[in-house]
């Protein structure tokens, strides 16, 4: 819009057309809401009006119109809340999700767009977890050519994940081989490869996802991976989710998860990991991987030493034994210099607090 004095007149020119029943005019109405909401926050405020006739362009059954549609849509709720739930509450899922389901590949890749974009809204999560979208977002993860759309489906499958009554709907719908795929191919510190295992984790909580990640070839490979090649964020969500597999049931999954080499990046992740949370899920995971671990609900660094001499001691391969006992050797390094500090902390606390 070109000056605050004309963006009245255009504003109403633009409804005018939108609302009108010639179709080139509500066509070329979206377009140009498409083109104003773009890049503008302020324009996607004073077109919000704009909502309701746009989504009944959704319905009207001409792939021209519901393209236009869905674009001008998509830029109205880019970084605009209560638009992207009014966009919802003006009945636009039915639509869409007929579009997701449509033969035209740029409908289905522009619904999913759409869908990624509302689902980043956390008001609008029950309602598209529970219109049916679930299962047709994992199939266009599975089978969509176009690359974008698998990754756009990814991140609001995502997006819908951090809803916990989601996570059943979604386990069920089998996304795993496909997110086993998407974690064989793309970079292991990529931003895909992070949304994969953020979602992959929870659903580790269900049988059914542990089974299908077992069953999957190369599926707990492809995790035991990100252990050393992922960005500390993926090395978190990946040492959590072995842990629940191994905590769900040690017996079964203990040997799955040490003959894909495990111990070097768990060893690494024990020592050097970001954060509290992952050397702590890194100790722990080493503790259950141990073949007769004591009961006891924390391990401490300095027992660490004992726990990973014993695996060490079964692992196979010379690469993987060689870099594993480099490992346990700064590993010792460490747990001795903590100690030290430990003694040097309680002979200051006794220097400072003489006994009377």
């Amino acid at each position: 819009m070109e000056s605050p004095r004309n963006e009245s007149t255009e504003v109403d020119s633009i409804m005018e057309q939108v609302r009108s029943d010639e179709g080139e005019s509500r066509i070329k109405a979206a377009k140009e809401i498409r083109r104003l909401t773009k890049t503008c926050s302020i324009n996607r405020r004073l077109l919000s009006n704009a909502i309701e006739p746009l989504v009944e362009m959704l319905k009207s059954g001409r792939d021209e119109c519901a393209e236009a549609a869905i674009l001008a849509l998509l830029n109205l709720g880019v970084k605009d809340e209560r638009n992207k739930i009014n966009i919802v509450k003006a009945g636009a899922l039915v639509p869409i999700i007929d579009l997701l389901q449509s033969e035209n590949q740029n409908l289905q890749e522009n619904a999913t767009a759409a869908i990624l974009t509302l689902t980043a809204c956390s008001a609008n999560k029950p309602t598209i977890c529970s219109s049916g979208i679930i299962p047709l977002l994992v199939s266009i993860l599975s089978h969509a050519t176009n690359h974008q759309a698998k990754i756009d489906s990814l991140m609001a499958l995502h997006n819908l994940s951090t809803l916990p009554d989601s996570l059943p709907t979604i386990v069920s719908s089998n996304p795993i081989p496909s997110l086993v795929s998407l974690l064989k191919t793309v970079r292991k510190s990529s931003k895909t490869a992070e949304k994969c295992m953020a979602l992959l984790e929870p659903l580790l909580g269900f049988e059914q996802g542990r089974n299908a990640l077992t069953a999957e070839p190369g599926g707990v490979l492809s995790v035991v991976e990100l252990l050393e090649e992922g960005s500390p964020a993926i090395k978190e969500f990946a040492v959590c989710a072995l842990l629940t597999m191994c905590e769900s049931d040690r017996e079964r999954y203990r040997e799955v998860i040490l003959k894909e080499g495990v111990i070097p990046g768990l060893l690494e992740l024990s020592i050097k990991g970001t954060t509290a949370k992952s050397r702590s899920k890194a100790r722990a995971l080493l503790h259950l991987l141990r073949k007769s671990p004591c009961p006891r609900h924390e391990v401490e660094p300095a027992a660490l030493e004992n726990i990973v001499s014993d695996i060490v001691l079964r692992v196979d391969g010379g690469d993987r034994a060689g870099k594993a006992k480099k490992m346990l050797a700064e590993m010792v390094q460490v747990s001795m210099e903590q100690s030290l500090r430990h003694m040097q902390q309680r002979a200051l606390m006794c220097t400072s607090n003489p006994s009377k």
